[in-house]
């Protein structure tokens, strides 16, 4: 068991971003923002000011070296969101400029390389084209250079296999053509040296495969090939790094097949795990690489799908494994990490800790300490001296534990009687009686809500609403038949689960009838759309960020991008008749205000969605101003990565919110 402190400051500086040496814990106290919080009184709902919900956290999923010396993290620097390599105890930092390029992941290679994969925007034959690269970054500083720079083409970022004996080595899956008809459009699988930069290709470019898999030596043993024309797919698979590849499978996806693809090689050359949802949801089950049959069912969380795998240090075995069903969860088969998961949950009482890296002896750790209230902090454990210290506030602003807005997962039934999860939230200090109501579906649709920090939620929350966030049918995590359930019902049935949300909030005396509106981003932008054209009586205003309004539209966008054809044939089957469910279509039937909002920048959900919905809009006779706005923000992309957008969001949400349904 450990102590539960403080250090002597925080290792991250708003200020100053450098990181301070490390000291043992010197208070017992739980954290330093518990006096603060006695501050306020219990019922009293403390009003924080809206730069603090836009706030891009000060340190987003910071990864530890192996020897856990080091930790490698983006982090908020005047609102935009930069790489930092910093020791842990030593205090130096460095700070890498990202420019225009995003930042998609981090990894370390050993103790003195990291690589991270960048992506950016370039323009192929006049069109806008992503690009993806590795680029391999010194641990202090000195060296930094693009991988396969001379012979990637658009995609060169997809990282197999890193490896394990501390030596600076990675396989690297990346195309060398932009041309379909090339060989080398399909990606071969070179050996990098990080740290020199230099390669050797190890398994050569195969047509339509495009997929590689390696075991934990850095054999590549396996690849997944798909036929967009035929909508066939295929799986190699050789027993070793040295023999040939042959076909072991194929499925035809127009008749909805599918191949079992290895999530992770075993120590066993014969045997892998894989998931599969025979049972309903998905579970992670033995594999016989022999006979592509499942065996032994090794884990599952019943009534709920299965999430990540955590790999054992060996590479070869599961450390645990990661769902979510209420809220995050975890389950540790290592023992080490289970006796400090239990540990740790122990110490924090009502919150909810996670791990979040380890060193490779399991010995230090970083832990994320929050609550669905809470953005919490990421604190740094030593086992050695078994103490926590603080590493960084994900809020600066906010602090560690706010007095914000408690949150809570509720079961209401459809119309036709399917039970539906949703995540309520009730304006702290206020009683659950007759409040102004916020609707909030997610966006995806194939993705869910949970109970889990939540700025947009929270910052509604603070300014007196209640928010309920239904994951409708179609929603993941809820095994196949729940999924299978939205298909042919976007705008339809998956909008009904959404007004009957409404609807039990009412019932329940939750919420006021006349005030309801309805907010959302992408599909949830889209179901704000056409909750504001189709059920109009029912909502006072409709909001929609980076929404889709033309189905049809969004498909032909999408055939710039591979596999469109599988793409566009599961649009199909979620919305049989575009026309019909697209909401640019109606826009005379438009009956409530709606906020339209969309960044320029958006590589998702293009511009053109909003920006021709406000058109037709005003075409339709729609008094700008009045019965719609629009705001594109020229810098903003689909997941609000600067800060200046965030803001703008809220400014906008806040006011129009406050003249269509004021709190």
């Amino acid at each position: 068991m450990f102590d539960w402190g403080v250090c002597l400051k925080p290792i991250l500086s708003a200020a100053a971003c450098a990181l301070a040496a490390f000291a043992p814990a010197v208070s017992a106290q739980t954290d330093a923002t518990k006096a603060d919080a006695a501050k306020v009184p219990a019922t009293v709902a403390k009003t924080w000011p809206i730069e603090a919900f836009a706030e891009l956290p000060a340190m987003d999923s910071p990864e530890l070296s192996p020897d856990g010396a080091r930790v490698a993290a983006p982090i908020a620097i005047k609102g935009v969101q930069q790489l930092v390599i910093a020791e842990v105890k030593g205090g130096n930092v460095r700070t890498m400029g990202l420019g225009e390029n995003d930042l998609n992941w981090w990894r370390w290679v050993n103790n003195d390389w990291l690589i991270v994969g960048i992506g950016a925007e370039t323009n192929v034959q006049g069109m806008p084209w992503s690009i993806s690269r590795v680029a391999s970054i010194k641990a202090d500083g000195t060296k930094a250079s693009i991988l396969a720079k001379a012979v990637a083409a658009q995609n060169g970022d997809d990282v197999i296999w890193v490896a394990r004996d501390g030596s600076p080595r990675i396989l690297l899956s990346y195309q060398t053509s932009i041309y379909y008809d090339d060989l080398g459009f399909w990606p071969q699988v070179s050996e990098v040296d990080v740290s020199t930069g230099k390669m050797r290709t190890v398994v050569a470019s195969r047509q339509y495969v495009r997929s590689w898999y390696a075991d934990a030596t850095g054999a590549v043993r396996m690849g997944v090939g798909y036929n967009d024309t035929t909508r066939s797919s295929k799986l190699l698979y050789r027993p070793d790094g040295r023999g040939s590849f042959r076909v072991v499978d194929k499925a035809n996806r127009r008749r909805h097949e599918s191949l079992i693809v290895p999530m992770l090689f075993t120590a066993d050359p014969g045997k892998a795990i894989a998931s599969d949802d025979r049972d309903g949801t998905d579970a992670f089950y033995e594999l016989d690489l022999g006979t592509l049959e499942l065996g032994k069912k090794l884990y599952e969380a019943p009534g709920f799908d299965l999430g990540g795998l955590e790999v054992d240090a060996a590479g070869t075995g599961m450390a645990g494994v990661r769902y979510t069903a209420d809220a995050p969860a975890v389950h540790w088969f290592d023992p080490t990490l289970a006796k400090i998961q239990a540990d740790i949950d122990k110490a924090v009482g009502d919150r909810r800790a996670r791990i979040i890296s380890t060193s490779q002896d399991l010995k230090k750790l970083i832990v994320h300490v929050g609550a669905a209230s809470q953005p919490g902090a990421y604190y740094y454990y030593d086992t050695d001296y078994g103490a926590m210290s603080l590493l960084s506030k994900v809020s600066e602003t906010l602090g560690v534990r706010p007095q914000l807005s408690p949150v809570k997962t509720i079961r209401y039934k459809a119309r036709d009687g399917l039970e539906i999860a949703a995540v309520l939230t009730l304006p702290y200090g206020k009683a659950a009686k007759d409040l102004p109501l916020i609707l909030m579906p997610h966006g995806g649709p194939f993705a869910r809500d949970a109970e889990t920090w939540d700025w947009w939620v929270q910052f509604l929350a603070n300014r007196g609403y209640a928010v309920i966030q239904p994951n409708y049918r179609g929603s993941s995590g809820y095994g196949t038949e729940f999924a299978a359930k939205g298909e042919g019902q976007w705008g339809r049935a998956m909008q009904d689960d959404l007004n009957d949300a409404v609807d039990w909030a009412v019932k329940q005396g939750i919420a006021d009838a006349k005030r309801v509106c309805v907010v959302g981003a992408s599909y949830g932008g889209y179901a704000a759309m056409r909750a504001a054209q189709r059920d109009g009586g029912k909502y006072r205003c409709a909001v929609s960020y980076a929404g889709v309004s033309d189905l049809g539209a969004m498909m032909r966008y999408d055939r710039r991008f591979l596999n469109s054809g599988a793409s566009g044939d599961w649009l199909k089957e979620q919305a049989p008749d575009f026309a019909v469910v697209s909401p640019i279509n109606y826009a005379a039937g438009f009956s409530t205000p709606i906020l339209l909002m969309h960044g320029k920048k958006d590589r998702r959900v293009p511009v053109g969605q909003s920006r021709e919905m406000a058109e037709k809009l005003k075409a339709a006779g729609k008094m700008d101003g009045r019965d719609y706005i629009y705001v594109e923000q020229p810098l903003a992309d689909h997941f609000f990565s600067r800060q200046a957008d965030r803001l703008e969001f809220l400014q906008q949400l806040e006011s129009f919110l406050k003249a269509h349904n004021p709190a």
